[in-house]
Parts: structure tokens; C-alpha cells; sequence
């Protein structure tokens, strides 16, 4: 359980890094320089906190983006306007403690049910918590809103702009990611000495990412012929890669039917599935396969640039040809963030814990006397997560994150005499964690120490030392109390989640099975599919971190997976295109 294996691997870099770190230090920078020129930079952390509302939403499709940046801003103001009130009204660091812990539970509870994405609660709480520990009046309050507010504004435009010269990357970046994946897959199953649990961990990525394209193409408008054209041939797209990806799992795991957690019924030919189905996918040979590979790659890099997407003739998608996208969205994320408040939701716990370990990480900061310690609590929001491996996981790249990155704020002390040196170093350690997140958390800390101390020293200056010394005993207190709320407070609501993930699941394929003529016509059976599958694997990779939990039924995770991928591969699709 306490394994440091993958602690220090490094990912591939997110794709979307470049256009959030430039994003963020545009909303971020250009406020300061201004703040800067006319003398008042204290008031920068306002503006930045508005401005790192630009650090969100990059997946998503424009008119999409929009909204959910406008929530995003929303969120921030209240958070910031609690935490000021709460600074202005009372001088006790418990109050303001237990205030702010309140709000991580709930920043975490919302993130997480509204699905926005990375970094999550993170920005919020870091801002909030700092916040709430500065020196303000009452009669300030609207002012200082009023800023962040028009920091919001500018991130809010800055990350709409791309849209002026490149409105259709976020779906062609979802569906280059969905390619790219089913090209891995591909070349496992091609090789076919992965183990077990690469295979499933490609499968997996596959599903996943095949499934999020899908849900960004619907979120994509179609108010042109032309622009419905582009959106079927990145459907067509799509549908290629979910035929490849169904015949390996078709020709390479034959039907297997297991009582009583997979329905009978998957031999060939079932749900319309016939012979020249079957005969396609067992064409796919391992050349075959590679080459497949070879062109869903080209297709993924093509996606990324400015040419045309490809189109592919309906043809070309047989056996499986036909889907229609249809208007169905799911469920809307304001009904999630509701749901999400009832006690016995799976997020509930995991907040109630964020805000249990935040308070008691603050509340021991400031036995220790520490003057601000709201990065204890910050610490311990972040580092409380879905189970205990986790947790573990990313307290000690957190503790040895920072201990660097005190010792980078250390070095850079004199840089720190000048404004402007505040401003460019702050700016730079937002491009470097914005360059780092993605592929190692601990190298990020690195950046992160630094440029929260350096937002911290805008609102007023303080002693460089002191503030370092503050913020280790903070690191330390959060780390501490949150690997032991995780240890002695585990996500009970964990093993309930991978029962009630493959209930769902089996209800899918029994009702397709009783009724394959109704599954042949619903359009959101695959949808319900896909979805029920990634749910599953989420479910069974918490419940397998935490420390305390039974041993996950892996053998009915496996067989449920493998029916669920099967009826993946044999449900009828359509094209939008023959829809009409």
C-alpha cells in the first residue's frame, strides 16, 4: 500500500499546456504590469485570482467553454468573497480556519460533481485560503471583487479568442486523442506479448477517450452545412476507430459467457451482427492491425494541424457504418452538482473528508503558531483524494516538491527586492507548472512553491525567511494529517461504488439482450455503454487503493468488462450524415 512505484514516472505532456500556460500568463501578467506601472501592485492577487480562471475548460468546445469559464468565474468570486468577509470580520485564526476548511470540502464536492477538469479544486482553494488570512477592511470587500471580477473578464476572453482563428480544435483535439489511443490498442493486441493489465489499461484509454469525443462532438452547434460536414466526417472518424477497437476485442476474445454476471447470448450473430462482421474482424490480422495503427496515428497528427479533417467514405466503415449522434447530452452538470450534496452520493465522503483533514491541518498549524496557516489547509485539500494510495502517492511527491521549491524561493530571494522581479518570476513558475503538472506532480511542486509565495508577497511583503519557514511547517502539517485522515477515515462509500458500477453496467446488457431490437434503435445505448465502463474501472482502481477495502471481485469486473466491450463492438451505428 505504501509503494512508492510510479511515484517519480514521467507522463507525456498534456497537449492543451501550451494554450493554458499562455492563456494564464496573458490574464495573469497583463493585469500586473498595469498594477505595476501605476504603483499599486498589492492589489495584483485580486486580479490573478480572477486571471487564473484561465488555467480551465481548455478541452472543451467553445459555446461550451463559455459557459463553464463563466461558472468557474462564479465560483471563484464567492469563494473569495467569503474569505474576505470572513478575514474582515473576525481577527480568530480558528474561525477563519474552520471557514476555509469548509469551503475546500465544498470546492472539492462542486469540482469534482461538475466534472471541470484540471486543476479542479486546487486554484480555488489555494486562493481562498490565502485570502482569508489577508489584512482587509470590510468597506474594501467590493473593490477587491470588483478586480476579480475584471480578471475573470480578461481570462474569459483570452480563452475564447483562439476561436477567432481556430474555432474546431477542441472537437478535432478529443477525436485526435480517441484515434491516438485505439492506435495503442491496436499495437498491443498486434504484438500480443502484453500482459493482462496493459491490455486492459488500453482498452480502458480507448473507451474512455473514444467516449469523451463523442460527448464534445455533441456539445459542438451545427449552424452551416459546411460545418455539419466536418462534424460527420469527425463522427466517421470515430466510428472507424470503435470498429477497429471492436474487432480486436471480437477476434481476440471470443465469446466466453459467464453466469450469472454476463447474459448468454454473444455468440456471432447476435444483435445483427452476422457473418460478414465476424468474417471483417478476423481479418484483422497482426499486419493488419499494425498498419490500422499506422493510419489512426496519421489520421490523430493530421487532426492537429490545419488541414482538412479526412473524410472517409461510409464504405470504408463496414461492417459497422451506421450512428446517429441525436441530440441526447446526459445528464446537465448543475443536476450532478445537486445530486451531489445528498450524503449518499460517492463524492460526499470524499468532501466531508477534504474539509475534516483541512480543518485539523489548520487548527495544529496554528497550535504551533504559525501566523498564517492557511497553506496547511490547502495542503491537506489537495493531498486528500479518492483513496489512500493516492494519497500516499502524492503527499511525498508534494513534501519533496516543495522542500525543492523552498529551496528555489530561497535562491531567488534577491530577484524578490523589485516589483518587477515579483511579477516575471511569478509568470515564469506558472509557464513551468503549466509545462510540469501533467507529467509529474512532485515537478510541478517545484514551481508551484514559488509562485504561491511570490502571489502571496503581492498583497504585501514579508519577511522572506519567515514566510519559507511558515510555509515548510505548513507542507508538513498538511501532509501529516492527511495521509492520516485517509488511513483512519477511509472512502467507505468505495466498495458500494463498484457494486452499484457493475449493477449498472449489468442492467445495460440485460436490457440489450432482452430487447435487441429496441437496443438496435436507441440511440443512447452506446452512450449508456461506454459510460458504465469507464465508470467501473474508476470505481475498481479507488476501491483497489484503499487499504482497508475487500478485495475487488475482479473476476466479474473482467467479465463484465469483456461483455461490455463486446456489445460495444456489436451494436449497430449511423452516421449523422445517413441520420438525415
Amino acid at each position: 500500500m505504501l509503494s512508492l512505484r510510479g511515484v517519480f514516472r514521467m507522463r507525456p505532456v498534456a497537449d492543451t499546456w501550451r494554450r493554458s500556460a499562455v492563456s494564464g500568463v496573458i490574464a495573469v501578467g497583463v493585469p500586473a504590469v498595469v498594477l505595476l506601472l501605476t504603483g499599486h501592485l498589492p492589489l495584483a492577487f485580486f486580479t490573478a485570482a480572477g486571471g487564473l480562471c484561465a488555467a480551465y475548460a481548455h478541452g472543451l468546445p467553445y459555446v461550451a467553454r463559455g459557459r463553464a469559464l463563466g461558472w468557474v468565474l462564479l465560483g471563484m468570486l464567492a469563494g473569495t468573497g467569503i474569505a474576505l468577509t470572513t478575514a474582515a470580520l473576525t481577527t480568530s485564526a480558528v474561525v477563519r480556519v474552520l471557514v476555509l476548511a469548509l469551503l475546500a470540502g465544498l470546492f472539492k464536492l462542486v469540482c469534482d460533481a461538475s466534472r471541470i477538469g484540471p486543476p479542479g479544486n486546487v486554484i480555488f482553494t489555494f486562493i481562498a485560503a490565502a485570502a482569508g488570512f489577508l489584512p482587509v477592511r470590510l468597506a474594501d470587500i467590493p473593490a477587491h471583487l470588483l478586480l476579480v471580477l475584471c480578471g475573470g473578464a480578461l481570462a474569459w476572453l483570452v480563452c475564447m479568442a483562439p476561436a477567432l482563428v481556430r474555432p474546431h480544435d477542441p472537437e478535432r483535439f478529443a477525436v485526435s486523442r480517441a484515434l491516438a489511443a485505439t492506435a495503442r490498442l491496436l499495437r498491443l493486441s498486434a504484438d500480443g506479448g502484453a500482459n493482462g493489465a496493459a491490455r486492459a489499461r488500453a482498452e480502458y484509454d480507448a473507451t474512455a477517450l473514444t467516449h469523451a469525443a463523442w460527448r464534445t462532438v455533441r456539445l459542438v452547434p451545427t449552424p452551416s452545412v459546411g460545418r455539419a460536414a466536418e462534424i460527420t466526417a469527425l463522427i466517421r472518424l470515430l466510428v472507424r476507430a470503435e470498429s477497429l477497437a471492436a474487432a480486436v476485442q471480437i477476434a481476440d476474445r471470443p465469446a466466453q459467457p459467464v453466469r450469472p454476471y454476463v447474459p448468454p447470448g454473444w455468440e456471432r450473430g447476435w444483435l445483427g451482427v452476422g457473418a460478414d462482421t465476424a468474417q471483417w474482424c478476423e481479418s484483422r490480422s497482426t499486419a493488419s492491425r499494425s498498419a490500422d495503427a499506422d493510419l489512426l496515428d496519421g489520421w490523430s497528427r493530421q487532426l492537429r494541424t490545419r488541414h482538412a479533417v479526412p473524410v472517409l467514405d461510409g464504405d470504408v466503415l463496414a461492417p459497422v457504418r451506421r450512428r446517429s449522434i441525436g441530440a441526447r447530452r446526459g445528464e446537465s452538470g448543475v443536476r450532478r452538482v445537486i445530486r451531489a450534496f445528498r450524503p449518499s452520493s460517492p463524492g460526499f465522503q470524499i468532501a466531508l473528508r477534504v474539509a475534516v483533514g483541512a480543518a485539523l491541518a489548520g487548527l495544529l498549524s496554528v497550535a504551533l503558531g504559525v501566523n498564517r496557516p492557511y497553506w496547511a489547509v490547502m495542503t491537506a485539500a489537495v493531498l486528500v483524494v479518492a483513496n489512500t494510495s493516492q494519497s500516499w502517492h502524492r503527499t511525498v511527491q508534494r513534501v519533496l516538491g516543495s522542500l525543492v521549491g523552498l529551496g528555489l524561493f530561497t535562491v531567488l530571494v534577491p530577484v524578490m527586492h523589485s516589483q518587477a522581479g515579483l511579477v516575471a518570476l511569478s509568470l515564469i513558475c506558472y509557464l513551468a507548472l503549466e509545462a510540469t503538472i501533467s507529467r509529474n506532480y512532485w515537478v510541478a511542486s517545484i514551481f508551484v512553491t514559488p509562485m504561491s509565495l511570490v502571489m502571496v508577497q503581492f498583497a504585501g511583503r514579508l519577511p522572506s525567511g519567515h514566510l519559507a519557514l511558515d510555509r515548510w511547517i505548513d507542507t508538513c502539517m498538511g501532509a501529516v494529517v492527511a495521509v492520516l485522515i485517509c488511513f483512519t477515515v477511509p472512502n467507505r462509500r468505495a466498495e458500494s461504488r463498484v457494486a452499484i458500477a457493475l449493477r449498472e453496467l449489468d442492467a445495460v446488457l440485460a436490457h440489450t439482450q432482452a430487447a435487441p431490437a429496441q437496443a438496435r434503435a436507441d440511440r443512447g445505448v452506446r452512450e449508456r455503454v461506454a459510460a458504465a465502463l469507464v465508470e467501473l474501472r474508476d470505481a475498481a482502481d479507488i476501491a483497489t487503493g484503499e487499504w482497508w477495502s475487500v478485495e475487488a471481485p475482479q473476476e466479474r469486473i473482467i467479465a463484465s468488462e469483456r461483455a461490455g466491450h463486446r456489445l460495444l463492438a456489436q451494436l449497430p451505428v449511423r452516421t449523422a450524415a445517413a441520420a438525415r
